[in-house]
């Protein structure tokens, strides 16, 4: 496992969706098994189309009052109408199981994060809603971070690099002092890699790249930077 200098480093950014509630699993192929496991029996494409317009259209409305559960829940409820299957008895079931995945793997996070903050500043850099505030105030997130920075709020989305200059502005540290904690390899690892961040990439499928360490769970990074148990 490649691990990185962190003499210089100052502060860790986080993506969120994929990555603090999930080890490396974005959103729709977080959503999916979930639609299938309640007899929403589509095709993957057809699922994507929904999943997309829902996502677009929550964008669009800037829903910053939105916590976790509410956001989730009124995601659920646009797919569903999407795919013309709505009934509020299998949204409650979808938007239950997500919920419930989402919060075990953020507590267990927000530990690491306490243990990180005792050495490093961290801010989570996310391409969401509006309301990614309330999303850390409702799931404890807010407590142990530094700064928040929101794409709908900046008006880029990772990896435009004014997205990521807003956290290193937030914290007051330069590129080569960060680094970047990601799911997606073009929005949050080449984005943070094109303005000079080190970067570090969470992948459930064993993928490997040049110079970039790649974890599998979140609590790797203790290994990758050198951190003793």
């Amino acid at each position: 496992m490649k691990r990185l200098d962190t003499g210089p480093v100052k502060a860790i950014f986080f993506d969120y969706g994929g990555t603090l509630d999930a080890p490396g699993v974005a959103w729709k192929e977080q959503f999916f098994p979930i639609y299938k496991k309640h007899g929403v029996n589509v095709h993957e494409k057809e699922f994507a189309r929904a999943f997309y317009a829902s996502d677009d259209s929550l964008t669009s409305e800037n829903p910053v009052h939105m916590n976790l559960t509410e956001v989730v829940y009124e995601q659920v409820a646009r797919v569903l109408k999407n795919l013309d299957i709505f009934s509020p008895a299998l949204q409650e079931k979808i938007a239950r199981d997500f919920l419930k995945n989402s919060f075990f793997e953020i507590s267990k996070n927000i530990s690491l994060l306490k243990r990180l903050k005792s050495r490093f500043h961290i801010g989570i850099i996310s391409n969401n809603y509006g309301n990614l505030e309330a999303i850390c105030k409702e799931t404890g997130l807010l407590n142990v971070v530094d700064c928040l920075v929101d794409s709908n709020l900046v008006g880029k989305t990772k990896p435009h690099p004014e997205i990521f200059q807003r956290g290193l502005d937030a914290l007051k540290v330069l590129p080569h002092e960060s680094i970047m904690v990601g799911d997606n390899v073009r929005r949050d690892i080449q984005g943070a890699l094109d303005l000079g961040m080190l970067a570090v990439l969470i992948s459930p499928d064993g993928v490997s790249l040049p110079e970039i360490p790649v974890i599998s769970q979140l609590d790797e990074l203790i290994e990758i930077l050198g951190i003793r148990q």
